[in-house]
């Protein structure tokens, strides 16, 4: 039987701040709070989580490995206003400006990507 994704893991110098910026990104609830760290899900509990672990070291250069989110029964502009007022910022990492995606980091500089066409977008194969 192959792997299966169960978490990801961001290092954090907040992490309870982190997972309650993430918990409103993604409207999840804190499930766990162990070892210093903070674990999020869906209302749920289906997998993959979020844990949000502390680091001493604040982030530097940009994230190797993102999330990329697609806007849920709201605009892409709508979404991506509601991100900003959450704590969200834009952020260039070279994707030039005709990108069909929105670069943006979390309060503490991760970046994610909001991408273009809503999840009714998608389903629709539009």
């Amino acid at each position: 039987m192959p792997s299966r994704l169960a978490n990801i893991v961001i290092h954090a110098l907040q992490p309870r701040m982190l997972a309650e910026f993430w918990c409103a990104v993604l409207s999840w609830k804190v499930v766990d709070e162990e070892y210093g760290g903070v674990c999020i899900a869906p209302e749920d509990g289906r997998l993959p989580g979020i844990d949000i672990f502390p680091v001493t070291e604040p982030k530097v250069g940009h994230n190797r490995l993102h999330i990329d989110l697609r806007a849920d029964g709201v605009s892409t502009a709508e979404e991506l206003d509601r991100l900003l007022a959450l704590g969200a910022r834009r952020v260039d990492v070279g994707q030039g400006k005709d990108a069909s995606w929105e670069v943006l980091a979390d309060p503490e500089g991760n970046e994610f990507c909001l991408l273009s066409r809503t999840i009714q977008q998608l389903e629709a194969g539009e």
